[in-house]
């Protein structure tokens, strides 16, 4: 029986999905050595790749809510780990934000990445609870509540970037939980004038910083910004972009006077990631790149209609929304549509943290669909 058990998981095992998933971050440890030869950065993307991989089969074979039943154990750490990372000796300061751990004989260990995880379950577990009604005033502040704390820590780091990408999490939990319309088209009409608003206090107040408003200033008015200055990042990754042309430079061209080979564009390997590939491998590469993420998103979706429970699928669609928003943000970041807030391009930017976490999350969404079986 148990032998008949693991032959059918094995047989019902999302391969497209890992496979997608593997190619992605193949593709983009290519695009790593383009950007950066020889800063070993690459090296560490495979082997960040052969944990993940492990991780991923760990997680796909545990019942996912076994893992659920833990969740507020896994949201206590992480916040924890948020915790400790402010504390000096012990945090790394890079870029500005204090946000890394320096672990010994293993590296940079950045816990904002893995802490979305057991966010993610944190919602689940209390949404998934709530059947036959519409959300309550309470049960939204206690979602709230549930995301408010991480993002008041990654405040503290400071890290904006990575706390914006925590937001969809709730708003996508909240969307498939009976949520009133009106609230939402309240919360729509709210966020149209609140956002500019907010943006103006904030220059009067001095609370956005001047580094920030140029970022965001080069966006509104592009032919006035200083193209030396603080919109020196996106003058750049528009260029570059432009000189990727239909097949790339890898497709003809020489890559050793590319931008990020020149040191023209800042973190090549990293924020700029989208920007490299354009460059490489010209609108042919970045279209089928996008192409693979919308597969990618799809093949998730569609484990979701198959969960087994309600809290499975918020699991999956909470998954869904934050890996979809931070797509969205870091190739408007490279095209020049979006301000530079140095949030990373899932399974291609270099960094083992969030390869790890992209690939215990895809984890997630398979231990899911295997159990769709199963009462």
């Amino acid at each position: 029986m148990v032998a008949l058990l693991e032959k059918r998981r094995f047989r019902d095992f999302d391969w497209i999905l890992a496979l997608l998933a593997i190619a992605i971050v193949a593709f983009g440890t290519w695009q790593i050595h383009n950007a950066q030869p020889g800063a070993g950065y690459w090296q560490k993307q495979l082997v960040g790749l052969g944990i993940a991989l492990v991780a991923m089969l760990v997680v796909s074979f545990t019942d996912y809510r076994k893992l659920v039943d833990f969740a507020p154990a896994f949201y206590a750490f992480g916040l924890f780990l948020l915790i400790i990372v402010l504390i000096p000796g012990i945090g790394m300061r890079i870029n500005g934000a204090q946000s890394w751990i320096k672990l010994p004989g293993i590296g940079q260990f950045q816990p904002s990445e893995f802490v979305k995880i057991p966010t993610v379950l944190m919602l689940a577990r209390y949404f998934g609870r709530l059947r036959g009604h519409t959300l309550s005033l309470k049960d939204m502040g206690v979602g709230g509540l549930i995301l408010a704390v991480p993002i008041a820590l990654l405040l503290l780091e400071p890290d904006a970037g990575q706390a914006i990408t925590y937001l969809p999490l709730l708003a996508v939990v909240l969307f498939l939980s009976s949520i009133r319309m009106w609230i939402v088209i309240a919360a729509l009409v709210l966020s149209t004038v609140a956002v500019p608003a907010a943006y103006v206090i904030g220059v009067q107040t001095g609370k956005i910083k001047n580094y920030q408003q140029q970022r965001i200033n080069v966006i509104l008015d592009p032919e006035n910004a200083d193209k030396r200055g603080f919109g020196y990042h996106t003058w750049q990754s528009i260029l570059t972009v432009g000189k990727g042309g239909l097949t790339g430079t890898a497709g003809g061209g020489s890559t050793e006077f590319s931008q990020s080979r020149l040191k023209f564009l800042p973190e090549p390997h990293t924020d700029f990631i989208f920007a490299v590939t354009a460059e490489t491998t010209g609108f042919v590469g970045s279209i089928l790149l996008l192409i693979a993420y919308a597969v990618l998103l799809i093949k998730l979706i569609m484990g979701a209609r198959r969960a087994p429970d309600r809290t499975g699928m918020l699991v999956i669609m909470a998954i869904v929304g934050g890996l979809g928003f931070q797509i969205f943000i870091n190739v408007g970041m490279a095209l020049g549509m979006l301000p530079v807030i140095g949030v990373p391009l899932p399974l291609m930017s270099a960094g083992v943290s969030s390869v790890l976490a992209t690939f215990i999350a895809i984890g997630f969404a398979i231990s899911v669909q295997l159990r769709r079986f199963v009462n």
